[in-house]
């Protein structure tokens, strides 16, 4: 499974085991979602902190690889990634010899 589908996923489930804490207390349901979205985020700064770091760690390299396919591709239109292919020798002629 993705680093981002494990965080995304284990986000929402803190998201909604909060809320359901907080369902049976008496307060309106706007004020419940609030506190169940500040509460859920606070407690997966502590909580899911390596996954946070495994995700991190992707993106990275994924953008690491990104930028090195992207200056490859530069370089291809450039021109500059091909060896340059030999001329054909072309027969040097003196004027003696066109005679």
């Amino acid at each position: 499974m993705s680093a981002a589908l494990k965080y995304t996923l284990a986000r929402i489930g803190l998201f909604v085991a909060v809320l359901a804490a907080l369902w049976f207390v008496d307060m309106n349901v706007f004020l419940k979602l609030m506190l169940a979205l500040a509460f859920s985020a606070a407690l997966s700064f502590f909580l899911l902190r390596g996954w946070r770091d495994e995700l991190a760690g992707e993106m990275a390299t994924a953008t690491e690889r990104r930028r090195a396919e992207k200056e490859r591709l530069r370089t291809a239109l450039a021109g500059e990634d091909q060896t340059p292919t030999p001329d054909p020798p072309t027969p040097t002629q003196t004027p003696d010899s066109q005679r």
